[in-house]
Formats: C-alpha cells, structure tokens, sequence
C-alpha cells in the first residue's frame, strides 16, 4: 500500500527554542492563585456573563457534568462545585475562539502541525464538518450527509470488518458510548480500543481477578468513615483537584493520610480550600500526614513489606480471610521468603520507615487505598495492584464502611464507556443481549486495544480508523510509529470539538466531524436531550448542557453515529434491525436499549432523573460478594519484580503538568512544580546532574532504549527537582515518543508510559 507522505506532518509537538522559568516547587495547593486562575481562563475565553452561566451550573442537580476529571460529587452542592482544572476544561469548551472553514483554508496540515499543542487547541472550537481529500494539503467543509456518505463507502468496501478500528475517548457519554459499540458489532467487529486501554486497563484486570469486578469498592462517604487513606502514585492536586476537598473533609473526621510517590506533590502538602475564608487566608489544611518517596516502579515491593510486618506481627483479620477469600497461604508463604533487603532495594526505602508505618496500618481499622496511573503504567502493574488487594484483604479492608480499593479513574465517563460497552474481549452477557435486542450476532474475533491497534494500521490488517473524541495520536505511546500506522489507513476520521495534532496526521482520505460538547444545548427533533456519566465510584447521573452551541452546524455524539449507522445501513452493510434515525433523535430510547441490554440500569430513565443519579450494583462492596472462578476474594501471589535499568541510564516516567488535562494544553505553566513558560522538560535528581555534568536549563537529547531498540528525542531542557536517583520524569505528550510501541504492561498490555529505560546526554554527544 502507498503511504500518505507527501503532506509531511510532524507527530509531535515541535522542539522549544527558550528554556523554562524556574522557581521554588510550591508546598500549598489551590487557594488564592487557584481562585485567580480560574477567573483569568473563564473571562479570558468565555467572557464574564458566560463564565457566571457555566460555571453555576457545573455538576449541579439539572446541570452539565464536569468534562474534567470523574471524581465523584457529594450529595450537598456548594456554590461553586468545581476546581480550578475544571474551570479550565469549561472556559476551553466553551471559548470563544472558532476553527471555522476560513482557519482551515490558511493552513496546511503540514504547516499547522508545525505549530505547538498549546496554539492549535487555542484556535477554538470547529464549527463545520471538514474533509481532506486524498493529495490535498487543506481541510474543506463538507456537509453531513456527504460526510456520513464517505465513512459508509468506506466501511462497505473493506473485505472484512475487523479492517475497521472504533476508537472511544472517555468523555463520551453512556448513551453514545452504547450506540458506537452498537455501530461496530453490527458492522461485525470488537475492535473497540479505547483510552482505558492506556490507563487503567491494569485495575481492571488485576481487580476482576482478585474480587470478581474491575471497579473500585467504596462510596464517597467512606471517606469520612475511614481511619487512613493510602494515596499511592496519584498527583490529586493536579489530576483530580476536588478530591483534596474530600481528603480534607477526611482528616477533620479524624482520618490519617499517607502519600506514595516518587514526586512529593503540593496538593498531598497543604491545601487551601477556595471557598473556606479560614483556609485560603490562613496556612490550609494538611493533607499528608506521611510522605514516603518511593523509587519508579517500587510500590509492590513496598506494599510487599507492609504485608510482611502484617503477616510476622498476626495483624491479620483471620475472620474474614477464612471466610472470603483463598490463596492466603500460598500468599503468606511468598511474603515470608521475600527478604528485607530485596523489598529495600526495589522500592528504595528502608526496612526501618517501612515497617514504621506499617506498624500504624496495623492500628487502623477501616484503610482505603486510592491510586492513579503512576500504578497503572509499568510492566508489572496488574501484579502490583493485586498486591495491594493483597494487603487490603489481609485485614478485610473490603465490603465495610470507610475501607476499600479506589482506583481514582481520569477522564468523565471512561469507566462508564467500559460499563455499557467500550471493551475489545466483551463480556458473554453483553454479546447475548445485544442479540437478544438487536438481532446483532457476536463478532467472530476478540478485538484489538490500542497498541493492536497501532500494530494492525501499520501492517495493513486495519484500514479505517474511526475516532469517538480523544486524541489518539498525541495520546498513545511512540508517537511516530503511532503516526505511520494512521497514514497507512484509507480512512482516519475524528469527531472532535477543538483542533488536535491528530487532525495533522491522517489516512488518505480524513475527516474531521464537530460534535457539542458537554456545556451545550442538545435539542433533536423530538425535544430537548440530556446524557448520562458513571464517575469513578459507580454513580451514574445526567448530565445537561444549557449554552448556545458553538455553532450550529454540531450535532451531538448520539447523532453523530446515529448518522453514520443509518448511512451504513443504507449499503446493504448494516443491520436492518436497528433504528438508527430514532435512536440518534431519542436519548430515553436510547437508555431504554442500555437497561435491557447491560445488568444494573433498571428503571434507567427513572433513576438518572433522580437528582445525584443512582449507584450500579458492586457485589463486593455492597455484600462480600465476590463473583470470581472461587467465588471467593483471590490472593493472588507474584514474584516481586521492579524494571532493570542499566549502569549510566535512568528510569523515565511521564507526568502531567498543572495546565493540561490528558493532551489538552490549556497553558505553559506547572505553578506547582515551579516551571513556567515551557514544557519540554526533563526533571533531574541535583546529584545526577552534578555527576553527569549538567547544569540548569542545558539542552540535553533524550534516547529510550528496549529490547535492542533505540528511540531518540532531542532538545530538553534539565529541570533539577527532588526526585529519587537514577529516576527522570518528562511531560507527555511530548515525550511519549519515547515509549516504544513494544513495551507494555503484562496482562493488560498498557504502554509502560511510567517506566521507561533511557539515557541522557549533552545536546552534541547524540549523533
């Protein structure tokens, strides 16, 4: 096949010319600087009236859900109920700034990808279809039918439908969720990657196989019920601001917090609460009450000994072990053989510290323990977080009040598109009821995830490339191999609301197709619509947009594939059975097939009209009810294992900065962190710089090395931060060109986007 060469695209953001602003890393998070943040990017792109609009009506009863992050709201809504990100994600979605054809026709798509993340997502929100013919160089508007018309052509013409990639963002909504997997398995495929698949793909298979479900186990009030919240490779001040709130509110009910991270982060310092004058004037409220830095990839090895001083010391529920779960015995056996001295030197902290604490944790009732990606993405995370169920089951820390597993989820809706659907290797129940439902047979094949995906573009087993939001280019690991398996295809398509660098590297024909976003008005022919979201403890809820949309030319998600399936269907190719007119006009119909389709949503259209929604089923949470090949909780025993880095190379991890969400860029500042006016960042321990030469803000090349292969990336500039030795962190996206494609996380195969094996040399020693 001929590959799309001749536009000549850059994958990734260009090099920076200027180094970065550096200041002190600060100790305080949120409070003043948070409150002006937030007016500055409100007024700034919304304007005041529509600033004062959104953000009253952000996750309120009959409001629009935060397109930021899932953390979960209370029962008791404040004024301003959200954070100073989510601020951010609203003024960014609601901007006034327009991508409108007349942007599209003075550029290239070369030329724009030569152009930084930042500026393209400051261009504003795309107002019109547009399509870039095969040997064109510019976008052109298209109107929907021609659109839809294009796609159906397409997907009729493939020889097979497992030639065909249905990729999902995790801000889709329950409702077009459902109906894009609808899309694709009547087509005949589970190819349905989706982000989960780069995140927490690793929770969801370690919690399934340890407790029978792949979702936390605690409600919100647990917080406040809980003797001490373990937060374990999790940047909340950054990543999900409200929870400090919640920990907060946890540590005034007498709750001790303990921070797990290589990185000592502001939010797990102090936090000054917006909108407690007592707070914001005065020192905040402190969070952690335990710091423990712990080496990259060493958190089993230290949850490994927690265990160990648990077992040796009989501080064990007996009770509940006997009666819930099995494979202790093997388990105890494998903690027992494991030395201190190997548990020392995976995860860098010593015998002394570990079973200090650990001696606490002994004399705590009820313990959650929360995490985030800085678990999820090594090669041994499944093993590492049932580690860690290992050690929540010890002392029956599972199925009570103020205790239990929380993986802390990112996008709005990734774990709700997993619930009604989003999964490459569905579930029986789900096959059989879309065949019950639909007529809809199962699809011959498991489907492919991200990373197959990558992998079928490039060898031309996949032709189209179907995209539910997100922006897969930026977001998946080794961005230019990434990048040659989207030019391989016949077809890219993105339904987007803003500019992204995955527009810039397509197929030989793309299509780009607006769509509204969570803020907006969502009127059909029938009436006014509204969507559902499941946040990250299972709570599913409406959520309804109330401002002009930006353009009317945008249709919703539901519309959209409702439009395509139609289309589809119109070539002999689609399932007659389906309504796809009615489903893309009707959202209640549309739950109407999710709750005969999906356990746990019945009176779907009743309870998501309840104000705060309604919690999904959780058979361990709700009774000790595990429902595993035991049924019974697993202990499931490992080998304690850690990534191997060579003599004179460094283990790289990638972080967020303060002003991004995801690939989002909404600024070139991490006020945190004390970094400004730049990204292209690598952060150093002051000792290795001194070892190697380097000084601050040195521009330095940047090579991966795995299994043989070499990866390069040049002009960074050295950051000195307080960071374990031999460890580096990076921003992505930037620097996931550096994750090779081939390095994923055992079991769930996830890029190992936190553990990376690299080198670091002066700009003039990389040939």
């Amino acid at each position: 096949m001929r590959i799309n060469v001749t536009r000549g695209a850059l994958p990734t953001t260009p090099v920076e010319n200027s180094p970065p602003k550096i200041t002190k890393p600060k100790t305080v998070a949120a409070g003043i600087p948070a409150v002006y943040s937030t007016l500055k990017h409100g007024l700034k792109k919304m304007g005041t009236i529509s600033s004062i609009r959104n953000f009253n009506r952000v996750n309120k009863f009959n409001g629009f859900d935060c397109p930021g992050c899932a953390w979960p709201d209370p029962a008791s809504r404040s004024i301003a109920e959200f954070c100073e990100n989510g601020a951010k994600a609203i003024a960014d979605e609601s901007t006034k700034n327009r991508a409108n054809p007349d942007f599209w026709s003075k550029w290239t798509v070369k030329e724009l990808s030569e152009k930084p993340d930042f500026w393209l997502n400051n261009q504003g929100r795309i107002t019109h279809p547009m399509v870039l013919h095969e040997g064109e160089e510019k976008y052109q508007a298209i109107d929907w039918n021609g659109a839809f018309q294009i796609i159906a052509d397409k997907l009729a013409g493939l020889s097979n439908p497992d030639q065909a990639l249905f990729y999902t963002s995790g801000r889709t909504s329950n409702e077009a969720a459902f109906l894009w997997q609808l899309l694709a398995r009547s087509f005949g495929t589970n190819n349905l990657p989706d982000c989960s698949n780069m995140c927490h793909e690793s929770s969801g298979v370690a919690l399934n196989q340890s407790i029978g479900i792949g979702k936390g186990t605690v409600k919100l009030e647990d917080f406040s019920k809980s003797d001490l919240i373990i937060v374990i490779g999790q940047n909340p001040g950054t990543n999900h601001p409200r929870m400090l709130s919640t920990l907060r509110d946890a540590k005034l009910a007498g709750a001790s917090v303990i921070s797990i991270n290589p990185l000592v982060e502001a939010g797990m310092g102090r936090f000054k609460h917006p909108q407690k004058p007592l707070d914001i004037l005065g020192r905040g409220s402190k969070i952690a009450d335990e710091h423990l830095i712990v080496d990259v990839n060493g958190d089993q090895a230290l949850f490994r000994g927690f265990s160990k001083y648990l077992i040796s010391n009989k501080s064990i529920d007996e009770k509940f072990i006997q009666e819930f779960t099995t494979g202790f015995e093997e388990y105890s056996t494998i903690v027992e053989e494991t030395s201190w001295s190997q548990i020392e030197s995976n995860c860098g902290i010593d015998k002394d510290s570990i079973c200090r604490v650990a001696s606490y944790i002994a004399n705590s009732k009820s313990i959650i323990c929360c995490w985030a990606m800085g678990l999820t993405q090594h090669k041994n995370s499944v093993s590492t977080i049932q580690e860690i169920t290992n050690f929540c089951l010890l002392r029956g820390n599972i199925g009570r009040p103020g205790a239990g597993l929380c993986p802390v989820r990112g996008h709005s809706n990734v774990q709700g598109d997993r619930t009604v659907g989003i999964n490459h290797d569905p579930p029986q129940y789900l096959l059989d009821g879309l065949l019950r439902e639909f007529g809809v047979p199962a699809p011959e094949n498991i489907g492919s995830d991200a990373v197959e995906s990558v992998i079928d573009m490039i060898s031309g087993s996949a032709k189209v490339f179907l995209s539910m939001g997100g922006n897969f280019l930026s977001a998946m690991s080794d961005s230019v191999k990434t990048a040659e398996a989207l030019k391989h295809c016949e077809l890219t398509v993105q339904i987007s609301t803003k500019p992204n660098r995955s527009h810039l590297v397509t197929g030989k024909t793309a299509l780009i197709l607006p769509c509204l976003g969570r803020t907006e008005i969502d009127e059909s022919e029938i009436g006014l619509q509204f969507v559902t979201v499941e946040n990250s403890m299972g709570v599913v809820h409406s959520s309804v947009g109330h401002a002009r949309p930006a353009s009317h030319h945008l249709m919703s998600e539901t519309s959209i594939v409702a439009g395509i399936g139609h289309a589809l269907q119109m070539t002999g190719r689609g399932n007659e059975e389906i309504d796809w007119k009615s489903l893309g006009q009707d959202n209640d119909l549309v739950r109407s097939k999710i709750e005969k389709v999906i356990p746990g949503f019945n009176d779907f259209n009743i309870k998501c009209r309840v104000d705060g929604g309604f919690y999904l089923p959780n058979p361990p949470r709700d009774g000790r009810v595990f429902e595993t090949e035991t049924n019974k909780a697993n202990f499931i025993s490992s080998k304690l294992n850690s990534i191997s880095i060579s003599e004179g190379r460094y283990c790289m991890m990638t972080i967020r900065s303060h002003d991004q969400y995801n690939t989002t860029i909404y600024g070139l500042d991490d006020r945190y962190r004390g970094i400004s006016k730049g990204r292209r960042v690598v952060l150093m321990n002051i000792q290795d710089m001194e070892e190697e030469g380097f000084h601050e803000s040195e521009i330095v090349d940047i090579p991966s090395h795995f299994n043989g292969r070499i990866i390069k990336s040049q002009s960074w500039f050295v950051v000195p931060y307080d960071i374990p030795r031999r460890n580096v962190a990076t921003y992505f996206p930037e620097s996931n060109v550096l994750i090779p494609i081939e390095s994923v996380a055992e079991g769930s195969n996830t890029p190992t986007s936190k553990s990376v094996e690299v080198s670091i040399a002066k700009s003039s020693e990389l040939p």
